[in-house]
């Protein structure tokens, strides 16, 4: 039952955060593309590669990861919304935008979990080395 709670928990953060951040792009761009939901997905790409890398390292209890991984970033990670965000560009005719969100989504989202991975080993030398 506690497993449960923290995934509930953290679905809620992750949630939050994804409302909050995804609305962060809207306040300085003027368009139909997705661009909010697309930075939540990259950063949501980038954090899974860097704790993944993390948490081999460093282990935690598994409610902590539960929270994390499945709560967190789970609820914050919006894949859902941005298939429907490029099916509503094809079915209103911007077949460019709905490819460009593909494109760039995907390239850029594994790209983000490369990029994470790293980093988080690169922190981890650093810390060893304190």
């Amino acid at each position: 039952m506690a497993k449960i709670l923290f995934i509930a928990f953290g679905g809620a953060l992750g949630a939050l955060l994804r409302y909050f951040i995804s609305g962060i792009p809207y306040k300085f761009t003027d368009t139909v593309f997705p661009v909010g939901t697309m930075v939540v997905n990259l950063l949501g790409a980038f954090l899974i590669g860097f704790l993944w890398a993390f948490f081999e390292r460093v282990i935690i209890p598994v409610n902590y990861s539960s929270f994390i991984f499945i709560g967190i970033v789970g609820a914050f990670t919006t894949f859902s919304t941005f298939c429907l965000e490029t099916m509503n560009l094809f079915r209103d005719g911007e077949v460019k935008l709905a490819l460009l969100n593909i494109f760039l989504s995907n390239l850029f989202g594994i790209f983000l979990v490369l990029v994470g991975f790293i980093s988080a080993k690169y922190v981890l030398i650093f810390l060893k080395g304190r």
